[in-house]
């Protein structure tokens, strides 16, 4: 208990009341950001385990990236080379683990920014030169992440072929 004078008024509080709930709504916040973080980290091994055993059973000579991105390179193209704020026309194939097709473009591409695009695309579309064309494995922190999209189920691991064909 403790006695606080404002404007020569005295107020008597007991702050145990006052403290139990401010830590009741700090325990509580906490632990909700505890198992948000928790998940998110789950979700990344889960995807880590899921791509291996992909380029496992489909016998990939992948690389990876320090964000979990896999890539294989079939060919490494010999023309320019996007960044980020490029704007690419590239053919592609999405599918799910399960060989589920859920977008594809026909054999002229898609042109599009990589600004505009999944971070898994962002990263991995810059591995290729113009002409390249490889598969990108893409955990799904970096593709729509607990976003259910179309199709796409939510933590969904995504698989593109892709070959690059023009940095416009």
């Amino acid at each position: 208990m403790f006695k606080l004078k404002l404007n020569n008024s005295y107020y008597i509080n007991n702050g145990l009341n006052n403290m139990n709930k401010s830590n009741v709504i700090i325990l509580i916040l906490f632990l909700f950001i505890f198992s948000s973080c928790k998940k998110e980290s789950d979700f990344s091994k889960i995807d880590q385990g899921i791509i291996l055993q992909y380029i496992s059973q489909n016998n990939l000579n992948a690389q990876s990236t320090s964000s979990g991105l896999h890539y294989v390179i079939n060919d490494p193209g010999n023309g320019d080379t996007p960044n980020v704020n490029s704007t690419v026309t590239v053919a592609y194939k999405g599918t799910l683990t399960d060989g589920t097709i859920f977008d594809q473009s026909d054999l002229s591409g898609a042109t599009f920014p990589l600004s505009n695009v999944i971070q898994g695309w962002q990263e991995g579309i810059p591995l290729f030169n113009e002409g390249g064309s490889g598969i990108l494995l893409i955990p799904s922190a970096l593709g729509y992440g607990t976003q259910t999209v179309n199709s796409i189920p939510s933590n969904s691991v995504l698989i593109f072929e892709v070959t690059l064909i023009r940095v416009n």
